[in-house]
């Protein structure tokens, strides 16, 4: 009669490859997203409506506007709205090639050094979790990309459609990172506030029809945490990549295979 197999399944640890060209691109994706304080700075100083452009009652939308009148009761007139869009454009497709390159494995747990997955420990939910993560964050970055390319006065209501779908999506896959990192590095908790953040003044402007004193401080609560939050996710990775880098170096100076032993996450 043979012996039982072993139970290896709670025992096995998955290393995942935070050290790699694919994972330190895609935190330079996320953190290019900065970008957008730049050119929306630029864009406001280029402002040429009759009023100056105030940060508290403009919407962001109206930076990105072709024409210059009077558009759902604002005068609007953005002479730089051609830097605005691509700004926006650019800033999506940041966020989509982060979500592409980062895998799972490494959203999971990427924040804490010397980070591994155990099986039979949740490392599937982790992994589920991460990949949400992931998904929701590409959907973001494709809600800002459809904004640049489609201005609010374009006629469409997919402008309407790719800024509600920015702010959602890109809040929730916030509040996911934040949740996974929470024990792992204090921009963790960081990361899961930027989230609730944007959430909750994305209920509030849902709730009141932005029809508040200071819309523009009220949309800037929903986007601006996204941006900083999605930039903080790249930071905590491209920092990770840049720490384990170093440890393979001084494992191959000591004459040690730069390359774990245990098996490396398949989960993707």
């Amino acid at each position: 009669m043979s012996a039982p197999a072993p139970a290896a399944s709670a025992e096995t640890i998955f290393v995942p490859d935070v050290a790699s060209t694919r994972s330190y691109v895609g935190a330079l994706a996320k953190l290019s997203v900065l970008q957008y304080f730049v050119a929306e700075a630029a864009v406001i100083g280029a402002w040429a409506g009759p009023e100056p452009y105030s940060r508290r009652t403009g919407y962001i939308s109206d930076l990105g506007a072709l024409g210059c009148g009077t558009f759902s009761g604002r005068d609007v007139c953005s002479p730089a709205h051609l830097l605005m869009n691509a700004s926006f454009v650019v800033q999506g497709l940041g966020m989509i090639v982060g979500a592409l390159l980062l895998t799972s494995a490494v959203v999971g747990v990427a924040a804490r050094a010397g980070a591994r997955l155990a099986a039979g420990s949740g490392w599937r939910s982790t992994a589920v979790a991460a990949l949400a993560a992931r998904v929701l964050g590409a959907g973001a970055g494709a809600g800002t990309v459809i904004v640049g390319l489609v201005p609010e006065d374009a006629g469409s209501v997919w402008h309407l459609v790719g800024a509600l779908l920015y702010f959602a999506a890109g809040g929730l896959a916030l509040l996911l990172v934040g949740w996974l990192w929470r024990r792992q590095t204090p921009l963790g908790w960081f990361i899961l506030a930027c989230g609730a953040v944007s959430l909750a003044s994305l209920a509030a402007g849902g709730l009141t029809g932005m029809r508040v004193p200071e819309p523009g401080t009220l949309e800037r609560l929903m986007g601006y945490p996204i941006t900083i939050g999605m930039a903080a996710l790249g930071l905590v990775v491209a920092q990770r990549v840049r720490q384990q880098l170093v440890a393979r170096k001084q494992e191959r100076l000591r004459g040690r295979s730069p390359h774990p032993a245990d098996p490396v996450s398949p989960v993707a």
